[in-house]
């Protein structure tokens, strides 16, 4: 499970009805968990995952994501250990990171930059990235600073 960040919360309801997000204070207040069952499983619907709290569109390689494929476990949530592990046990798709090896770590780094950042677009990202524990906006959250940001894109 995770939250989005820039996306519409009505990720897979009828697209003909989007709603509009005035500002990231709207987006906190409806924020919304989305969970693995609501997000790609229907025909036609963009499949999202996130590693690393950066959530991609990974619709074009449904192939691997899709319903059926061998990585459809790691759809809908932060799956950053998992990916990381190169696993695809339930236990290990989470975002949580501690007690990875180095090895592990720098899998998690070349994956991340050479896979997602490289063939998939960025569509938001987890909770986890811009809110604080409590649910308040983490203010040290820059969106200039994430990656493949584009202010344009804001506005």
């Amino acid at each position: 499970m995770f939250r989005l960040r820039r996306v519409s919360h009505s990720i897979c309801l009828n697209p003909k009805k989007k709603k509009k997000n005035k500002n990231l204070r709207d987006n906190l207040k409806h924020k919304q968990e989305i969970s693995r069952e609501r997000t790609c499983m229907l025909e036609g619907q963009p499949i999202y995952l996130a590693v690393k709290g950066v959530v991609f569109d990974v619709t074009s390689g449904k192939e691997f994501y899709g319903k059926g494929a061998p990585y459809n476990a790691l759809v809908g949530k932060d799956s950053t250990r998992g990916v990381a592990k190169m696993s695809l046990d339930p236990a290990d798709l989470t975002h949580d990171i501690t007690g990875l090896t180095e090895e592990e770590l720098k899998s998690l780094d070349d994956i991340f930059n050479n896979v997602y950042k490289a063939k998939y677009p960025i569509v938001g990202y987890t909770s986890r990235r811009i809110l604080n524990e409590d649910g308040s906006p983490n203010l040290d959250f820059k969106p200039e600073d994430q990656p493949h940001f584009n202010i344009k894109d804001e506005f």
